[in-house]
């Protein structure tokens, strides 16, 4: 397979939430780079396109929106 990133991402298992004008949902950061995160959640339903990833314990707050959905997985880039 033929990496197209434009940043390698290094796989993590970090607490998330997506934060968005609505409320927050809790999600697991699973790998994270410079210009993306691959996030897992329990339920896509509700999420929105365009979102902050927040990250607590390495205290970022990142606005991203989402490049793809699969499953409970998804892709986001950072705005």
């Amino acid at each position: 397979m033929v990496e197209t990133r434009r940043a390698p991402r290094h796989r993590v298992l970090k607490a998330g939430k997506i934060d968005f004008g609505g409320g927050a949902i809790d999600c697991t950061v699973r790998n994270l780079s410079n210009t993306g995160a691959a996030i897992e959640v329990s339920n896509q339903i509700g999420i929105p396109e365009k979102f902050t990833l927040v990250v607590p314990g390495d205290g970022l707050h990142l606005p991203c929106h989402i490049m793809w959905r699969k499953g409970y997985r998804i892709g986001v880039t950072f705005d």
